[in-house]
């Protein structure tokens, strides 16, 4: 699956939207680097990313990551490479509400809102609620995945270094990176 230019194009402009409400200042260049994925589901209104990455070095890495209502990022984790234990993150949130889901026991009466087609994907059910200001930081190679509330959210993650081609997904249907096609 794919999405069309216009697609990507507008979930971007959207995902500036967000960030300018939000009060976080962008610069014109900063604007132009915020990337679109729909995980190659082509749902990207239910599962999708709009993120930004604003440094990612060999030691550190920073990114503002925004989503829609309801939108999801799949159940990922980030495995250990070439003796690194895996991407260490924090999750701090800057505007809406955000539904974190960790291993541990399932919460009764959780707020998610998944697709039936994709529910089996969704196997860690432990829910850490985010509203502004909250944080919390994922272990290494840890199963998570997150979901914005009805206003959508957005959350600054702070990590050690990404390497996203190496993300390991529940969905074996995921592709991390968008393709786009041309209408």
């Amino acid at each position: 699956m794919a999405i069309t230019r216009r697609q990507y194009e507008e979930a971007r402009r959207k995902a500036i939207e967000y960030l300018e409400r939000a009060s976080i200042a962008l610069r014109d260049d900063e604007k132009e680097r915020i990337e679109v994925t729909d995980f190659g589901l082509g749902c990207l209104e239910k599962i999708g990313l709009q993120l930004l990455v604003y440094v990612n070095t060999d030691r550190y890495c920073a990114k503002e990551l925004v989503l829609f209502p309801w939108q999801i990022c799949p159940e990922h984790r980030h495995p250990p490479i070439n003796g690194d234990p895996g991407k260490q993150e924090t999750f701090r949130c800057r505007w809406g509400t955000v539904y974190l889901y960790i291993p541990g026991p399932p919460t009764p009466n959780p707020h998610y809102k998944l697709p039936p087609e994709r529910e089996k994907y969704f196997t860690v059910r432990h829910e850490i609620i985010l509203r502004p200001g909250d944080q919390y930081t994922i272990p290494p190679n840890t199963l998570h995945w997150f979901q914005a509330g009805e206003e959508g959210a957005i959350v600054s993650e702070f990590s050690s270094t990404s390497r996203d081609e190496y993300d390991v997904f529940t969905d074996p249907e995921i592709k991390r990176f968008v393709e786009i096609i041309d209408e």
